[in-house]
């Protein structure tokens, strides 16, 4: 039965269909996202939906939106742990120190954060227990030239998940990870965008619709949590994920 769930990261893109498919699909929604417009675009036409703007890395934002959920709908039985930035490519000695402070802010300590307050809530509530399903990206298990932030934090996801679900066992809370390779998303058509400008003999990129990957993570969120899907891949077929690197 479909329950309550956050989005982080609602605005666009993933987050964006993730909240619109779950909503299609009868849950109760709060979609979490810094721009309160485009949050209130998401959200339009849809009496379930919570908009709220929030920024993941600031710790008393994300326990206050948390908060603002459980007091609207009562408990949290899903968090669609998916806010996160990709910033510009580069070797590292050519990394700007605050491209990597502000990859390790949103991509890590922002989902950290998430996951700690959807956690406390869910061990605490009643019935006790819910589902956190961390967005790992392909980066998680295999690099992208030139991304070293967006893969160190990626793969520090793997572990955060590993933890949660070991330490969620006893709380009937369910911790798996998804990672999506070349949704068609802003944020993946900016990146080739560049990579185009930069090189115009690049090859084209394989993608897949980002409705694909929304309708995934609603069919995960409706298993039972009896079941954790602990590991998804997901990608553009044709993708060069296997042998990539």
């Amino acid at each position: 039965m479909p329950g309550v769930a956050i989005v982080t990261g609602a605005s666009d893109g993933i987050g964006a269909a993730t909240a619109r498919a779950l909503l299609a699909a009868g849950w109760q929604v709060a979609l979490l996202a810094r721009r309160r417009t485009v949050l209130e675009e998401v959200a339009a036409r849809h009496p379930q939906a919570l908009p709220l703007v929030c920024d993941v890395t600031d710790p008393a934002q994300v326990d206050a939106a948390f908060d603002a959920v459980v007091e609207r709908f009562g408990r949290i039985d899903l968090l669609v742990n998916n806010a996160g930035i990709f910033t510009p490519a580069g070797l590292i000695d050519e990394i700007p120190l605050e491209d990597w402070t502000r990859s390790v802010a949103v991509n890590l300590t922002g989902m950290f954060l998430c996951a700690r307050a959807a956690f406390g809530r869910m061990r605490r509530q009643v019935p006790q227990g819910g589902r956190i399903l961390n967005n790992g990206s392909v980066a998680a298990q295999s690099p992208r030239p030139g991304a070293v932030c967006y893969t160190a934090t990626k793969h520090a996801i793997t572990g955060l998940t590993k933890q949660l679900s070991l330490d969620g066992r006893s709380f009937r809370i369910a911790v798996g990870q998804i990672d999506i390779g070349n949704a068609r998303t802003p944020l993946l058509e900016g990146h080739m965008a560049r990579v185009k400008a930069a090189d115009p003999d690049a090859p084209d990129t394989p993608m897949m619709d980002v409705a694909t990957v929304a309708d995934t993570i609603v069919h995960l969120a409706a298993l039972p949590l009896e079941a954790n899907p602990q590991w998804m891949t997901l990608m553009a077929t044709t993708m060069p994920l296997i042998g990539r690197g």
